[in-house]
């Protein structure tokens, strides 16, 4: 077995860009033997990912139909409540998820009884045997540690792009905020899932300097999501050309070799790929998948699909 590499938090942009500019072979074979190394078995944790409080966010971020500057605005779903978000948590066990992920359309969190609400939705999932995800914006550290106390497993807040790509991609929220959401939720105890999206435009060069930022954090974040963009009409990026699976591959395989602990979620953009080039994701290092059949506002394959596909892979599921 090949020892695993050290970790490191000093990988540099160029070095970084290299990588993915990899042949794949190369690249996939150097991913190949960090992933089998830090994660012996091939084992693939499932999370399944439920809306609760859906569209009208505040928000500007151009990839994203639950932003009110946009048409494509799927609000007026009302906010759900504690016992149905409950009862698709045990659905979710039921099926095999380990995680459960849940999202509110929020800018930040606001104390009040959505907040009390959420902190009830974290205490059930927990007591149901699951890891407890939320994603709801920004954060003070007051509701980061009260979220800590309910027992939250994991907070997700994703970086999307480079710091240089930003802008043109969000513009109510800086890339710095992100950052503090970050620190603020790592000070509480709670882990970090945090992560991007390809396919917004971005360069290669930007790609390397998203995975540098998260590289880059001591420690890694124990969550990796990466997205495909999935283009929703009524957005700015609705004429965003489909992202070449392979791109995927190769953003895989990177974040798996600068931080080889993490888990690398293959996320949104899986329904556009064929069963093949999700194999080639896991085969590159991913470890964790979005199960069930929707993701907070698109559509994800089904249970049935996902548990063929991971059949025919040869892995399995993490407990």
């Amino acid at each position: 077995m090949t020892p695993c590499p050290a970790t490191r938090h000093d990988w540099t942009r160029a070095q970084i860009q290299r990588l993915l500019e990899l042949p794949l072979m190369d690249l996939l074979w150097q991913a190949q033997q960090v992933h089998r190394a830090a994660n012996p078995g091939y084992r693939v944790q499932l999370a399944s990912l439920l809306s609760v409080k859906t569209g009208g966010c505040e928000e500007d971020c151009a990839y994203c139909p639950q932003s009110m500057h946009h048409s494509s605005d799927v609000s007026g779903r009302p906010e759900l409540e504690v016992e149905p978000v409950l009862a698709r948590a045990r659905a979710a066990r039921e099926a095999g998820a380990h995680r459960f992920c849940m999202g509110w359309a929020w800018r930040e969190i606001r104390d009040g009884a959505p907040f009390e609400a959420m902190l009830q939705m974290v205490r059930g999932v927990r007591a149901l045997g699951m890891e407890a995800c939320v994603t709801a914006g920004m954060l003070t550290d007051a509701q980061a540690a009260r979220l800590a106390e309910a027992g939250l497993t994991a907070y997700n807040h994703n970086l999307d792009t480079s710091p240089e790509h930003y802008d043109r991609i969000i513009t109510t929220r800086t890339y710095q905020e992100r950052l503090e959401t970050l620190a603020r939720v790592r000070r509480a105890g709670v882990t970090l899932c945090c992560g991007g999206i390809i396919g917004m435009g971005e360069a290669v060069a930007d790609r390397a300097g998203l995975l540098q930022v998260l590289a880059s954090l001591d420690p890694h974040p124990e969550s990796v999501p990466i997205n495909a963009l999935v283009a929703v009409e009524g957005t700015p990026l609705e004429d965003q050309p489909a992202v070449d699976p392979l791109e995927l591959v190769r953003m895989v395989a990177t974040a798996r070799i600068l931080m080889p602990h993490s888990r690398v979620r293959l996320s949104a953009g899986r329904e556009q790929m064929s069963r093949e080039a999700q194999v080639l994701c896991l085969l590159a290092g991913a470890d964790s998948i979005f199960y069930g059949d929707s993701l907070l506002t698109t559509s994800n394959p089904a249970v049935e699909a996902d548990q063929e596909l991971l059949a025919a892979a040869g892995v399995q599921v993490a407990a």
